[in-house]
């Protein structure tokens, strides 16, 4: 087998292994910047090789790829799992403060409740 025909675009790659629903999504993605080729930045059409490391951004965080295998049709989720090596570092939990709840029927809360309640609103920020 050839290396040229093992040779897969990006954009084809990224939807092969499920980041992204369509191919035109993952190029439209390539072409706004939120994917990264052995950290540059990727046009839609550059080959994706073995132990190439990707970058993607999506909902504000990256993820981090290394391919592993090179698929051009969209396969199951198993399959697809086995193209790519996820060295995606663990997102941080996102720290929900706690709202004070009052017992129903007690009534408006008091100058000194409102301000325990903003003390511990401001303990959160």
């Amino acid at each position: 087998m050839k290396q040229e025909s093992r040779a897969v675009r990006i954009d084809a790659w990224l939807w092969s292994i499920r980041i992204y629903k369509t191919r035109s999504a993952a190029t439209t993605a390539c072409r706004a910047g939120h994917v990264r080729l052995n950290d540059k930045p990727a046009k839609a059409a550059q080959i994706v090789v073995p132990g190439d490391t990707i970058r993607v951004r999506q909902s504000g965080f990256d993820r981090i790829l290394e391919v592993t295998a090179v698929i051009a049709k969209r396969v199951g989720a198993d399959i697809a799992a086995r193209c790519y090596v996820d060295h995606t570092p663990v997102r941080p939990k996102e720290v929900i403060p706690q709202v004070p709840v009052r017992d129903r029927g007690a009534g408006r809360p008091t100058k000194k409740d409102r301000r325990e309640m903003e003390r511990l609103r401001d303990n959160f920020r």
